[in-house]
């Protein structure tokens, strides 16, 4: 979703130059692994043209988009950005850090904690008004959306479902999935979703 990319916990990331540095970053990986796009395209599930764009800085990049290549590169999704650890059970809001990834405009502010093990990824989604995941995607785990406000389309399997307040969705990722937000509202989602994206 963003349909399904995350940390610059510390910033928010927006910037050319962070957008850039995570752009850099894959490239030289797969260079260094001695990886062609289609080497990496078969590891990630990614489509050659996809990669050739992230590569380029020229698409979005959604937060499992970034994690697949992150495995594929053998190195965890925060290699990718600066992220505090936080050793705490307890994230008082006023710690927790916005972000976002690869051109889109999807914000991310991660709620959950950091311990060994764990199962699950909780994360606030801000989704603005008259955006779109271009791709569909899928990746092994569930996902469970619960719109705290605004509304989402959201397309599972090739089925739409339009969302509001109050409403839920709870999905095997396996299945092809994207959303959108055709409105003129932003859109505030809490999603939670296996398997856990940030680790060390």
């Amino acid at each position: 979703m963003n349909p399904i990319n995350l940390n610059i916990l510390s910033i928010l990331l927006g910037g050319d130059d962070d957008l850039e540095s995570i752009y850099e970053k894959i490239r030289l990986l797969r260079t260094q692994h001695n990886m062609t796009l289609k080497d990496l395209s078969i590891k990630t599930g990614l489509s050659i043209s996809f990669l050739s764009q992230v590569e380029r800085g020229n698409s979005s990049l959604a937060i499992t988009s970034l994690q697949k290549i992150g495995e594929a590169l053998q190195v965890p999704i925060t290699y990718f950005f600066e992220e505090p650890a936080n050793d705490s059970y307890f994230l008082p809001e006023k710690e927790r850090k916005r972000f976002q990834i690869g051109g889109s405009h999807v914000v991310y502010v991660r709620l959950g904690g950091d311990f060994p093990d764990r199962a699950l990824e909780p994360i606030h989604i801000t989704l603005p008004p008259q955006q779109q995941q271009e791709v569909a995607f899928n990746h092994p785990g569930e996902e469970f959306y619960f719109i705290l406000e605004g509304k989402v389309v959201t397309v599972v399997d090739g089925k739409e479902h339009e969302m509001s307040k109050g409403d839920t969705i709870h999905f095997p990722s396996t299945l092809d999935h994207t959303w959108y937000n055709h409105s003129d509202e932003p859109a505030q989602i809490l999603c939670v979703l296996t398997p856990v994206i940030f680790k060390n």
